[in-house]
């Protein structure tokens, strides 16, 4: 199969360093992986050669990220709890610390980002109690080997995986794509730069359970939507 027919979680998963590539052109590797490059550059209006170019330079380069793909799960699942679980209850709630603060200033400006205070506070204590799931269940039965088991509740966080990206959705809806107004305070730079790094974090550690942990388990394959 040429690189172009492959989806998006394919690439990510046999390319390291390809989720860099894709979170440039914003193209949704994770929830929306399904979708083959030449697909989902097609409805963004992107040139799909351009990109299948970085792409083949890169695997020829072999990447400088470590590929997780051939990590063992147990050294794969303390990279997520470390990278993503830890950091995650680290950035929500200063970040809602910040959009409540933009929201009480500057809500008399046109680009003020209403209600986003209280959508990440619904999307902090959503993603925890997806997180304590993990934790406290499924990561347990992947470490013990007890995958059979572990595919009913990889789908129902599966399921939840794609409420994330819509939650991220709403976050660019609310922000307008995360562009900043012209004179911005500190403090509404401070959130948009929280909210991008948010955004690139969820969505690689998405990556990792859904096309690869997850992937080893229940096999789940990416079927290409054109």
């Amino acid at each position: 199969m040429q690189r172009s027919d492959q989806t998006l979680s394919q690439l990510a998963r046999e390319i390291p360093g390809a989720t860099a590539i894709f979170h440039r052109y914003q193209l949704d590797f994770c929830c929306g992986g399904g979708h083959s490059l030449t697909k989902a550059a097609q409805k963004k209006g992107l040139n799909a050669e351009q990109i299948l170019h970085e792409l083949d330079a890169l695997a020829e380069r072999n990447g400088d990220e470590d590929n997780w793909a051939d990590a063992p799960d147990n050294t794969l699942i303390e990279h997520i709890l470390t990278r993503y679980h830890d950091v995650h209850r680290q950035q929500l709630p200063e970040l809602v610390r910040l959009a409540t603060r933009v929201e009480l200033v500057h809500g008399g400006h046109p680009q003020c980002p209403a209600g986003l205070a209280a959508h990440l506070e619904d999307m902090s204590a959503e993603l925890e109690a997806h997180m304590k799931k993990e934790e406290q269940i499924l990561f347990p039965m992947i470490s013990r080997g007890i995958t059979g088991m572990a595919v009913g509740p990889i789908a129902m966080m599966r399921h939840e995986h794609n409420d994330h990206g819509e939650a991220l959705e709403k976050i660019n809806h609310l922000t307008h794509n995360i562009t900043l107004p012209e004179r911005a305070c500190n403090t509404w730079q401070a959130l948009y730069l929280g909210l991008k790094t948010l955004q690139v974090d969820l969505m690689n550690h998405i990556h990792l359970e859904n096309n690869i942990l997850f992937h080893r388990i229940d096999g789940a394959r990416e079927v290409s939507h054109g």
